[in-house]
Parts: structure tokens; C-alpha cells; sequence
């Protein structure tokens, strides 16, 4: 049985240090008394250890790409959004997004990453459904500006029952904390 627990980001219970991941991070998992705290292993793990069709395709052209992107996720794409906030956004942030509207272009069988829905898709959806939000608003700037496919996989990602259940919930409240943590006190 699988149980959800949202955690406030910006109020996490002692519990879940103490009990459930000492490295404080979201999302974790517990499974067979085990934790799993980072998401792309999370990710993979979820995918191996669980019944269900793989997000991972068998195709090696598509593999291969999929750890590519997979691996420029954590070490460029999210690292360099953020220290875009601090300097210019539009631009070194447009980069990155400019990145991924080309990674979009690569296979055309499907509007996601490898075509069909992969661990790709779910390791970018968090972070370009917060950017998409509050990038307008922080920064005036709309990540799907000139990216029509990436303006395609936003909407086919928010037409999949399984990422609609995952989304924030509380979109005000995500938009603030970014408010509060990336732009420059009035």
C-alpha cells in the first residue's frame, strides 16, 4: 500500500528528519524498510521496483539520450535556473530553456521528451511546472515563449491523470516561497 503525506516545505515536521530521511530533502520513499531520498534515484528506483510498464524505453538511441538528459537535469539545467534569478534571468535562464525545446525536437514519435512519457518527463516536471509559474510573474518572462513544443509537453503533462495528482496544489503558496527566496526584497 502506498501512503502520501505532503510535507509543507517551509515548516517539515521533526518527524520526517528524524524518522523518515535525516538529509531533510522531498520527496522521499519508504519501501521494504528502506528510504529513498534523491529524487533521480527515487525515480529509478520507483521504476525498477514497481509493477507496471518501464519508463525507460528499450530503444538505445532513446536511452542513451534519456540518461543524457536525466544527468543535465541535476548538474545544468535546475542549478542554472536558479543562479539565473540572482543575474539575468531571461537570458541565461532562456538558455536552459531554449535547451530543452531542442531536446523536444529530437524524436517525434510523442510530445514528451523521448516521444513517449519516460523517467525524463518525470524528473523535469516539477521544476519547469514551478518555473512556467513564477517566472512570468518574477521575472516577466514566459519559459514557452518561441518553444511550441515545449508549450505542448506543459499541456500534454497537464492532461496525464498520474502527473495531476502530483502537481502543487497550493500554486499561490509555491509562487510566494519563490517571491521570498529568489527576488530582491522591496
Amino acid at each position: 500500500m502506498i501512503k502520501l503525506v505532503p510535507i509543507d516545505l517551509q515548516n517539515r515536521p521533526d518527524w520526517y528528519k528524524e524518522k523518515v530521511y535525516p538529509k531533510n530533502k522531498v520527496p522521499s520513499l519508504e519501501h521494504n524498510n528502506k528510504v529513498i531520498g534523491e529524487s533521480l534515484v527515487l525515480v529509478k528506483y520507483v521504476d525498477c521496483n514497481f509493477e507496471g510498464p518501464s519508463f525507460m524505453p528499450d530503444d538505445q538511441e532513446k536511452r542513451k539520450f534519456a540518461e543524457k538528459l536525466i544527468a543535465y537535469s541535476d548538474t545544468t539545467f535546475v542549478p542554472e535556473v536558479y543562479r539565473s534569478f540572482a543575474k539575468d534571468a531571461r537570458k541565461l535562464a532562456g538558455a536552459q530553456f531554449y535547451y530543452l525545446e531542442k531536446a523536444l525536437h529530437k524524436f517525434d514519435d510523442g510530445p514528451f521528451f523521448l516521444g513517449q512519457f519516460s523517467q525524463v518527463d518525470i524528473i523535469y516536471a516539477p521544476f519547469i511546472e514551478r518555473f512556467h509559474v513564477f517566472m512570468p510573474e518574477g521575472f516577466n518572462y514566459d519559459i514557452t515563449t518561441r518553444r511550441p513544443k515545449l508549450a505542448k509537453w506543459i499541456e500534454e503533462m497537464n492532461n496525464l491523470d498520474g502527473y495531476k495528482q502530483t502537481k502543487v496544489l497550493e500554486q499561490e503558496k509555491m509562487d510566494e516561497y519563490y517571491k521570498n527566496r529568489f527576488l530582491p526584497k522591496a
